[in-house]
């Protein structure tokens, strides 16, 4: 177990990151994407080129927590800024509802 953000987090949940597919045309992410991983995957995800469709595919997410809205938000704003239309498909339910509660699907382009 690591001790993170006042929790206890097991390896497999670090484990989370995004990559590129299909040549770089849309990004796929893998794992978990909670508290205990978030700066880190934001981190990484900034050593990648924006996927040239915007397109990035949430189907492989494992646990998610509050964090993960914010590294999308994070990615969403970066891209923005980059001229990139970013957009997240293949939403998981758990994923979906957290943005429902914060109200960001719209602004995620989950809706």
């Amino acid at each position: 177990m690591i001790a993170s953000c006042g929790r206890k987090t097991g390896e497999t949940e670090l484990a989370g990151r995004f990559a590129a597919a299909e040549d770089g045309a849309r990004w796929v992410f893998g794992g978990a994407l909670t508290f205990g991983n978030a700066a880190a995957v934001l981190d990484a995800a900034g050593d990648l080129a924006f996927p040239s469709s915007g397109v990035v595919d949430c189907a492989a997410f494992g646990a998610v927590d509050s964090a993960a809205i914010t590294v999308l938000l994070a990615l969403k704003r970066r891209a923005g800024e980059a001229g990139v239309d970013l957009h997240f498909v293949n939403v998981p339910s758990p994923l979906r509802a957290l943005a429902d509660v914060y109200d960001v699907e719209e602004m995620l382009g989950i809706a």
